[in-house]
């Protein structure tokens, strides 16, 4: 039997990662280097947001540039990675085992939610990936759910990611300023979620829109943060966590993640950038 990988929560924040690695860029690209090599990715993101679960099969994947305004390097950049149709399958399954309403979808590809932290922690696109849409309009424990029904690839050698961004408000971001200081509300919602996380909360994360400090503030919408319930279901034991503080970027967008289950303490005493 294959070691349980443990589930992946991204913060992926702009698209200006892709060619401003700051500290994530080599936080990523070291997890890559560390964990037990998967035998294919499934990866959630925000950005392909649909009504019922949607799971994509192409054979080869296709990156999409779904964004406006940024530099031309940008829209130069692939990642052409094979796709898992097989895995696809099973997935569907999965989702159908539990009454969800899934279908494969040979149209998305991979969005810049997905393939811009990928480039980072696969750099050769030499792992097989599919993407996993989210529905947005579900509470957080429907997502949580959703990587339960999937956590049993885990044990087969599957990396099941979760891609956002800890803190989201697009209206707060200053662009001119990549390395600008923190915006302290957003730290002090960070340290909400550490405490109720070292605690075992669930119910309480679960329930973050009421009960954690600035949660409307730094995300008017959720749809960035869903995906970390989603890893959290994913993993065999969501409790036994690493955090990797990768600081923030444009000084509102906390770039936080986190590795989580039995086996994330293969990424324990991973170095971080300063």
């Amino acid at each position: 039997m294959s070691l349980t990988l443990p589930s992946l929560f991204l913060s992926h924040g702009s698209p200006m990662l892709a060619v401003e690695p700051g500290r994530t860029g080599p936080l990523l690209h070291t997890i890559g280097e560390v964990l037990p090599r998967p035998k294919a990715i499934v990866i959630m993101s925000p950005h392909w947001a649909t009504q019922t679960p949607r799971v994509g099969n192409l054979p080869k994947q296709r990156v999409i540039h779904d964004f406006g305004g940024f530099p031309q390097a940008l829209y130069e950049l692939d990642y052409p990675a094979a796709g898992a149709p097989e895995l696809a399958e099973r997935v569907i399954d999965l989702l159908r085992e539990a009454q969800l309403n899934a279908q494969t979808d040979a149209d998305w590809g991979l969005d810049h939610g997905a393939w811009v932290p990928l480039r980072y922690l696969y750099p050769q696109a030499d792992v097989p990936v599919l993407q996993l849409s989210m529905q947005p309009h579900q509470p957080a424990l429907y997502h949580y759910r959703v990587g339960q029904l999937l956590a049993p690839l885990a044990r087969e050698g599957i990396l099941l990611i979760g891609s956002g961004s800890f803190t989201h408000n697009l209206r707060e971001l200053r662009r001119s300023e990549p390395g600008a200081d923190t915006a302290p509300h957003t730290l002090e919602f960070l340290q909400w979620f550490l405490t109720q996380m070292q605690a075992g909360d669930l119910e309480a994360m679960l329930n973050y829109r009421q009960l954690a400090p600035h949660a409307v503030r730094v995300h008017p919408s959720d749809e960035h943060l869903l995906t970390l319930f989603f890893a959290m279901g994913a993993a065999d034991d969501w409790t036994r966590l690493v955090h990797f503080d990768s600081g923030t970027t444009y000084h509102s967008l906390r770039m936080d993640s986190f590795a989580f289950g039995s086996n994330a303490a293969l990424l324990a005493d991973m170095p971080v950038a300063a």
